[in-house]
């Protein structure tokens, strides 16, 4: 799928043709250069690895500048793999957020917020236990009984318990665009999409 890399800037809101406050998500996408084609004959597979935002040529290995310097383009911090572009692209090129158009519906795909260990009312939404009779105390965000006794004598893989939340991969897929900034290279995608402000997100069509 044809897609760019880019970076989340924020969340805002926009009036739409019928007068309504929308809610929508401020993405800078692109410019990304193409930094390598692959192709089915040499590397098994054909994709276009593109490259986005510079870094410092101090922070980048010598086998990593030359890779750069075939493409004769600076040092690039994140590189992503792409299908679709055929020979459309050529190495070295530079694509922009041109590349989509104000009818596109796009699936964004993004690390999403990390929230450290949390308890299975925050993680999964349980209600807890919730009595407070019988002598019970503090047990009002407690995941309550395992179901587990003499048989099986081990807790199932995959039970929902307290853990560690957040900070997986998560694509929001069907995003419309409300507005393209090309002079900026901005886009404007009604809805959130995953990951902090400043976090890196792949947009595909």
């Amino acid at each position: 799928m044809q897609g760019l890399i880019a970076k989340k800037v924020g969340m805002t809101s926009v009036f739409n043709e019928e007068g309504k406050n929308v809610p929508c998500t401020v993405i800078e996408a692109g410019p990304c250069v193409v930094t390598q084609i692959k192709t089915k004959e040499k590397d098994g597979y054909e994709a276009v690895q593109l490259g986005f935002e510079d870094k410092r040529e101090k922070r980048t290995s010598k086998a990593m500048k030359g890779h750069f310097a075939k493409a004769a383009a600076t040092p690039k911090r994140k590189l992503v793999e792409f299908t679709g572009f055929g020979e459309d692209v050529k190495l070295g090129d530079v694509l922009n957020v041109d590349l989509f158009h104000d009818d596109n519906w796009l699936d964004v795909r993004g690390i999403s917020k990390g929230k450290g260990f949390q308890g299975v009312v925050k993680r999964y939404g349980f209600r807890g236990v919730g009595d407070a009779t019988h002598g019970q105390h503090n047990r009002d965000r407690a995941p309550g009984s395992l179901g587990a006794s003499s048989y099986p004598s081990r807790v199932f893989k995959g039970m929902r318990m307290a853990g560690r939340t957040g900070g997986v991969k998560v694509a929001a897929i069907n995003l419309r665009v409300l507005k393209i900034i090309p002079e900026e290279n901005l886009l404007i995608l009604k809805g959130s999409v995953p990951g902090p402000n400043g976090s890196y997100l792949i947009i595909t069509k």
